[in-house]
């Protein structure tokens, strides 16, 4: 089982991968007849992003920002992966992607990230540097009509954190996030690079056959106490759908788990409320120093080994000693 929560977590962190452009000039108020019919709209995106895919990750570095610095070869991927709803309030959708991996004739299931949107929010938990999440007011002015994304690692720490808003350009909707820090991903991680976080744009929009998960990611170093800019990199993750693979193993994990992991998400919202935010030693294998635990606790719940309420309760004793209150 921990060979495939490593391999789960590799997998997961690899792309563990959000906001628009701020307008300029005025604004035109909208009339409330207008306001529903793009909330609607925005809904109905990103619902669409539900399903069962085939996933192309396709990373690239490719403008050196810092002399001497040589890019990266491409890293290329993919797999397979479903994304269920698995809360929708009207202004408030959660987004669960479970990465499906056959091996030697057998389906194994990875929980990998989650995308939670929030309609109108007043504040994001954003990273703010290492082993740090924190909380960002949006501003008053951009919050009509916006959405904010926020992404979870494999365990449900968050990960990164924008605000944005869907808007059509040349024919195609999309939704395009502020600025956003980000840890290194595992890919980055495990290799020490001179770089320790990303500073990026996420794009999200859909197309005839899926949906494109875009980002414009400017890897930053500190160099004499100062960051700056090491590398650009782009990265475009393809979903595409396709069911022709074991849909039924994904299910069947959250089925057996989704009572666990409500409880993990549920534990962090209250860390992150009553700590001002989430401080927590950040892992380069697997995201978190707890990551690799609350997954095991997880497969333990679905095969029988341990009950649920045992599970939530070491969970939340292990997340709450590794946590800290935020700055």
């Amino acid at each position: 089982m921990k060979h495939w929560i490593r391999l789960g977590i590799a997998a997961a962190l690899l792309t563990a991968t959000a906001a628009p452009a701020l307008a300029d000039g005025p604004v035109r108020v909208r009339t409330p007849e207008e306001e529903k019919a793009s909330f609607e709209a925005d809904r109905r995106d990103i619902l669409a992003m539900a399903g069962n895919y085939k996933v192309r990750f396709d990373m690239r570095e490719s403008t050196p920002w810092r002399e001497g610095y040589a890019p990266i070869e491409a890293k290329i991927s993919g797999g397979h992966e479903s994304v269920r709803v698995i809360e929708d309030t009207g202004r408030v959708i959660r987004l669960q992607h479970l990465l499906v991996v056959s091996h030697e004739g057998k389906d194994h299931v990875i929980k990998h990230w989650r995308q939670d949107w929030e309609y109108e929010p007043e504040k994001v938990l954003v990273y703010s540097g290492p082993d740090s999440w924190t909380w960002e007011e949006v501003p008053e002015r951009m919050r009509a009509g916006r959405w904010s994304q926020t992404v979870y690692q494999v365990d449900d720490s968050p990960r990164y954190g924008g605000w944005g808003q869907w808007t059509t350009e040349a024919g195609v909707r999309r939704w395009r996030s502020n600025w956003t820090w980000r840890p290194l991903a595992r890919r980055d991680a495990v290799r020490g690079p001179v770089y320790d976080r990303y500073l990026g744009i996420n794009r999200h929009q859909s197309f005839p056959g899926g949906w494109v998960h875009w980002q414009d990611n400017t890897k930053m170093g500190q160099f004499d106490g100062k960051l700056a800019p090491v590398v650009q990199e782009y990265v475009l993750n393809t979903y595409t759908r396709f069911d022709g693979y074991s849909v039924k193993a994904a299910d069947d994990y959250w089925a057996a788990t989704k009572g666990y992991w409500a409880a993990v998400r549920a534990e962090w919202d209250r860390i992150a409320a009553t700590k001002n935010g989430i401080r927590i030693t950040e892992a380069a294998e697997s995201g978190t120093v707890i990551a690799s635990r609350l997954l095991e606790i997880a497969g333990d719940v679905q095969s029988g080994k341990t009950k649920e309420a045992d599970a939530i309760k070491t969970a939340r004793a292990l997340m709450d000693q590794a946590t800290r209150a935020a700055n």
